[in-house]
């Protein structure tokens, strides 16, 4: 069992700063520490012009993959799930995805950009956050806001859990937060 606040989660409404904190946080953990083992993903929106037109998944080795869009690349496409207007490309996620959910020993820390209902349709990818959870790894990673006082079930397994500590976001305490989950993970890190 993760010991408390082993598990970071950063929470809040879409377009609030989550991946850019993840990111940032990740960026000054690996300046203060070059030799910092990290595996993990995020996900960056893909866009045409002034559209999303889907998602991307881009692990902390810089591999990418289709998380969803709007296009559909192939006819078996038409069967994928949908979030929105989005087709979620489980395959080509799972592909990408779980490798980097996979315990090694030297791992120091691991990111996951989002636990969302997008990567949820894997059902793959909940037991391996899992087991994450249940290690004694630090474990840095976002999840949706719940909405209209309702979870998606997944999320509310990693809200609940007792080694969890959310920082939920919004646009007027994103920088400060930027700073403490820094603070939080520095102090998880020393104490592995």
């Amino acid at each position: 069992m993760a010991t408390p606040g082993k598990c970071v989660l950063v929470s809040g409404s879409p377009g609030v700063g989550k991946t850019t904190l993840i990111i940032r946080v990740l960026e000054n953990l690996r300046a203060s520490n070059p030799n910092l083992k990290v595996q993990g993903f995020y996900t960056r929106e893909i866009r045409q012009g002034n559209e999303r037109v889907g998602f991307e998944v881009i692990t902390v080795n810089d591999q990418r993959c289709t998380l969803a869009s709007i296009n559909s690349p192939s006819p078996e496409s038409s069967r994928w799930p949908t979030v929105g207007r989005y087709r979620v490309d489980v395959a080509s996620f799972e592909s990408v995805a779980l490798p980097e959910l996979q315990i090694k020993e030297d791992t120091d820390l691991f990111v996951i950009d989002e636990v969302g209902k997008m990567e949820l349709y894997s059902s793959s990818f909940l037991p391996a956050v899992l087991r994450l959870l249940n290690s004694n790894i630090p474990l840095l990673a976002t999840i949706p806001i719940a909405r209209y006082g309702r979870d998606i079930p997944g999320v509310a397994t990693l809200r609940n859990h007792p080694g969890a500590t959310i920082y939920t976001l919004n646009p007027s305490n994103r920088d400060e937060y930027r700073e403490r989950v820094h603070s939080h993970m520095i102090d998880l890190l020393t104490k592995k």
